[in-house]
């Protein structure tokens, strides 16, 4: 068994609203092995994003505990990035300067150290020299999300926690950003949990999968497919059968 990067134990989040409570976590369990990806697949409204938002310490849980790498949520701050389903540009900075935010913000790094960490960082995602002074209107939905994810990354986390970041591209490009992060965890070894309701992608991205059932953990689901992944694997007869067994899954654990 794999290290666990982040453990979730009888998570239970519930918001009040006009004195009408509602359950969005219900005694949720989760572990999160180091150095893998990990998806949340379940519709919209079953409760993966608020997870994300509670282990990112941005939500606090009614009751239950998260512990990253064994410390918690407060303490483990520095080792946490989080990437939106909108990409969250300063319009008013460049590609480079959007990167070099968190730095700025943590006062850490700085001269030619920080330059080129970022310059090897955008090189990662796929950012060519001529494009890094561009604005983010400037960019295509692809960049901008490219630009995002180098963001995340300048601080080297040991955990990136990403909510359906590739939810408004095309087929294409996600098919190409999804090849970027597979690149990016066998580069760095960083530990990804993923947020989709897209099953091929969960399928192609994911060591393992975690059904939702509203509010907790339905299934999860190792997927024993050979890394690196290629998108030959999508017509494989094993690819298939996942697929399938994803469906049944959904379906079995909606609450419809």
């Amino acid at each position: 068994m794999p290290a666990v990067a982040i453990e979730c134990e009888g998570l239970r989040v519930i918001f009040s609203q006009r004195g009408a409570k509602q359950t969005i976590l219900d005694g949720l369990d989760l572990d999160v092995p180091l150095g893998q990806i990990t998806t949340l697949l379940g519709p919209s409204g079953c409760g993966k994003s608020t997870l994300l938002r509670v282990i990112a310490g941005l939500t606090e849980p009614t009751s239950g505990t998260v512990r990253i790498e064994g410390q918690s949520v407060r303490a483990s701050q520095h080792k946490l990035a989080f990437v939106f389903q909108e990409s969250a540009l300063l319009p008013w900075r460049s590609v480079w300067q959007n990167v070099r935010l968190p730095w700025e913000l943590r006062q850490g790094l700085s001269g030619q150290e920080l330059e080129s960490r970022i310059q090897n960082v955008l090189e990662l995602v796929g950012f060519k020299g001529t494009d890094w002074h561009k604005k983010p209107h400037q960019l295509s939905g692809g960049m901008k999300m490219r630009a995002s994810i180098a963001r995340a990354l300048i601080t080297q986390p040991d955990i990136l926690l990403l909510d359906e970041p590739f939810a408004a591209l095309d087929d294409m490009l996600r098919s190409k950003l999804n090849d970027l992060l597979l690149r990016i965890v066998e580069q760095t070894k960083t530990t990804m949990l993923f947020v989709t309701h897209n099953i091929s992608e969960a399928i192609y991205l994911s060591h393992s999968i975690a059904v939702f059932r509203q509010g907790t953990i339905g299934e999860q689901i190792a997927v024993d497919l050979p890394f690196p992944r290629n998108p030959q694997v999508r017509s494989s007869p094993e690819f298939a059968a996942y697929y399938g067994r994803l469906s049944e899954s959904l379906i079995r654990n909606s609450t419809v």
